[in-house]
């Protein structure tokens, strides 16, 4: 039998193991409304809100900064 490749193994992961693909990696950057105000929310790939920051550009900077790789989700 074959192998099977990267693409997929991915599609054979479970949810739990999805939620945490690129956990120490990645970090998720969505534009959020709280309380009224628009802003942009920081996302672990859990989904787990990490901070909170009125401008996109920031938030992917704030991102850089630790060391993560900034995702757009829309």
């Amino acid at each position: 039998m074959e192998p099977i490749g990267p693409i997929e193994q991915i599609r054979h992961l479970s949810a739990s193991e999805l939620a945490v693909l690129g956990l120490q990696h990645l970090a998720y950057v969505k534009q959020v409304t709280v309380e009224g105000t628009e802003g942009y929310g920081i996302f672990a790939a859990d989904g787990t809100q990490m901070a909170l920051v009125g401008d996109r550009d920031i938030a992917f900077a704030v991102v850089r900064q630790n060391e993560l790789m900034p995702v757009s989700v829309h």
